[in-house]
């Protein structure tokens, strides 16, 4: 398992939350986490209980960090608005996280209401993001540390070689995975990931790169980028990034606003914070809805998201689904239109992860209403559309992984309209992807450790 450096995890502790004028709170430092850490890093931060973490870690740098800040990460300095004790209770607090019980991930998350349950199938990995089945059963996972790995039915993992270099920092890395729509003539897939820019590694940018899988060699060949969200940027969070491919074979990536909301998602002279479709080749499709508006990124479909981390297609109905990250409560759900301008950060039913409040409106003329949110946060990630009738029960139902709360989120749809929702196989770990595979059947990834399940019908 590739080691996240010590930085990191300080930045994945604290978040990327704006500075405020005031922190209060009560001196307790469980609450402090759970006010303004767990919408994004879990109730019980599980990404700082690891021994392998909790080894290298030291009280006097915990400390530093979140008294000076880590600015090249995003995370502010906290010296201003919190005492050295209120520090050291927080240093001390991340030092004594205890290593969740692994028996809460079990195989046998059984469904409240219906026979159904998941088994685990693959174990042993870090944080698989990205996952597809490919026509010979075999699996295809990427991992966010940068790898990209081939799974037999029999469990065994073989790296794939000559990836193009990647910025595996703080949320970035090797991302989503999809196969081109006649992958078994052509061998093409296409993988969204953080590109590092050539001449300044500390900046990067999510792109998507094409390539031809050589299942024989375990090596990726004619290796091309094909569209790159700039400008290249120098912080470590909301690349997006997820993508499908509809019936007229556009290809969708959702790209995240990387942490300068109040620039990037309201303008469309820059690829961040949107929507963007492409033709499978990347080139621009002409019908798109900003190729003649000047100055504007042809590629871009919609605009003004945050961090869009799930995106389906609906086949039957051509339609959209996003859902994305909110910063402290307004996570949403939106069905995506052409040239459409979703919002962030101008309209918000959250607030700074600090509590404060950074915007008065929830909807505004001009500007599309979630069709579902969350407050507080679920922290969604992963994204599924069911039409498999493997489930007929959630047939045109959207599935949701749930990072906070360890658990998929069943979103009920009907005539187009989500009605209600219902949790299912909790305490299945953080969720990191929801996928209706080539199979007809579901498959959870989760991470910490990281794992894949089956869901299965008894």
């Amino acid at each position: 398992m590739k080691y996240f450096s010590f930085i990191f995890f300080l930045y994945f502790f604290l978040g990327p939350c704006n500075r405020p004028n005031t922190l209060s709170y009560s001196g307790d430092p469980k609450e402090v986490f759970n006010k303004f850490c767990a919408d994004c890093h879990g109730n019980d931060g599980e990404e700082f209980a690891t021994a392998e973490w909790q080894a290298k870690a030291e009280r006097t740098k915990i400390f530093t960090a979140i008294k000076e800040g880590i600015i090249v990460e995003g995370m502010p300095a906290y010296g201003e608005t919190m005492t050295d004790k209120q520090i050291y209770a927080l240093s001390d607090f991340i030092l004594n996280l205890s290593k969740k019980e692994q028996s809460e991930a079990n195989s046998s998350n059984v469904q409240k209401k219906e026979n159904i349950k998941t088994n685990l199938i693959i174990e042993d990995l870090d944080k698989p993001w990205g996952l597809v089945i490919l026509p010979n059963g075999k699996f295809l996972v990427t991992e966010r540390s940068g790898e990209l790995i081939l799974i037999t039915n029999y469990n065994e993992k073989k790296i794939i070689d000559k990836l193009p270099p990647i910025w595996s920092n703080g949320q970035g890395g090797l991302l989503d995975i999809i196969l081109h729509p006649k992958f078994e003539e052509n061998n093409i897939i296409y993988c969204s990931y953080s590109k590092p820019q050539e001449d300044n590694n500390n900046y990067a940018a999510t792109a998507i790169f094409k390539a031809k899988l050589n299942t024989q060699k375990f090596q990726l060949e004619d290796v091309e980028d094909i569209f790159i969200a700039l400008p290249y940027h120098n912080t470590g969070r909301h690349f997006g990034s997820r993508m499908i491919i509809d019936n007229d074979n556009y290809l969708y990536v959702s790209v995240g606003d990387r942490g300068n909301r109040d620039v990037f998602p309201q303008s469309l002279e820059n690829g961040n914070g949107n929507i963007h479709r492409i033709n499978l080749d990347g080139s621009i499709p002409e019908s798109n809805p900003f190729n003649n508006t000047p100055n504007a990124v042809k590629s871009i479909y919609s605009y003004g998201h945050r961090n869009p981390q799930g995106l389906v297609y609906d086949k039957a109905n051509n339609k959209i689904w996003t859902n994305e990250h909110g910063p402290k409560g307004g996570d949403e759900i939106n069905l995506v239109e052409a040239g459409k301008n979703y919002g962030w950060p101008i309209v918000s039913f959250g607030i700074n992860y600090t509590g404060t409040v950074f915007t008065e409106l929830t909807t505004k003329k001009g500007m599309e209403d979630p069709d579902w949110y969350w407050v507080p946060s679920i922290a969604p990630c992963g994204m599924a559309f069911i039409s498999s009738d493997k489930y007929p029960q959630w047939q045109g139902d959207i599935l949701n992984g749930s990072l906070k709360f360890d658990y998929v989120m069943w979103t009920d749809i009907e005539d187009g309209k989500i009605i209600k929702e219902e949790p299912l196989f909790e305490n299945i770990g953080r969720v990191r992807n929801v996928v209706e595979a080539s199979d007809g059947f579901i498959y959870v990834a989760v991470e910490g450790p990281g794992r894949i399940y089956k869901v299965i019908t008894e």
